[in-house]
């Protein structure tokens, strides 16, 4: 699709009328994800671990990368079961270390791996992690009217990195936990404007 129009907030139109972020307008794959995916709520256990995963390996990567990955991702890490990942031994560290598919950082695998048993042991207590992430929602929602306004992190995604460390989680800085609460509509940072803005249900544009 092509971009039609520029409107000088970060926000394009393209020839389909609607706008959308500039990083979501180029790209067909990015713009189906912004569409139909981003920012609309996640509140099983399952699909909160398999997005914290992929933000985790998304570090220091553009988004599009882990995107296009995805499949390939859900495919070596058993579609991010926690109880299978957490069973993952070295013979398997050996088989994603080798698989093209994804992206083969020791660290990175390791903390999915790790991160899947803290997510067990999370059951032990009140909450799994897909309710102990959501209630670090915060009581109000960025309004950003320009793709500048738009934070990389809040003090709850600060609150949320330290609470999941002590949990014995990894690679869950405070960049990374915003940008998963994001993805998952804990908050709403589509710009003012986009055709997007308001739609996860969980805060009154």
């Amino acid at each position: 699709m092509a971009v039609t129009e520029d409107i000088g907030n970060g926000l394009v139109v393209g020839e389909d009328g609607l706008s959308r972020p500039a990083w979501a307008a180029h790209d067909d794959l990015l713009r189906e994800y912004y569409d139909t995916e981003w920012g609309l709520p996640v509140r099983d256990e399952q699909g909160v671990f398999e997005r914290l995963s992929l933000e985790a390996f998304q570090s220091g990567l553009s988004w599009a990368t882990i995107l296009r990955k995805r499949p390939a991702f859900r495919t070596a890490f058993a579609g991010f079961d926690p109880e299978r990942v957490a069973a993952f031994g070295e013979a398997d560290v050996a088989r994603l270390l080798g698989d093209a598919g994804i992206i083969r950082n020791r660290a990175k695998i390791d903390a999915a791996i790790r991160n899947a048993r803290a997510t067990l042991e999370l059951r032990e207590g009140p909450e799994d992690l897909a309710a102990f992430v959501w209630s670090f929602q915060p009581e109000e929602t960025p309004v950003p009217r320009t793709a500048a306004e738009v934070p990389s992190t809040s003090p709850e995604s600060k609150a949320l990195a330290k609470a999941l460390k002590k949990k014995g989680f990894a690679f869950v800085g405070p960049t990374t936990m915003f940008a998963l609460m994001e993805a998952i509509g804990i908050v709403d940072t589509h710009v003012v404007g986009s055709h997007r803005r308001g739609s996860s249900g969980v805060w009154a544009d």
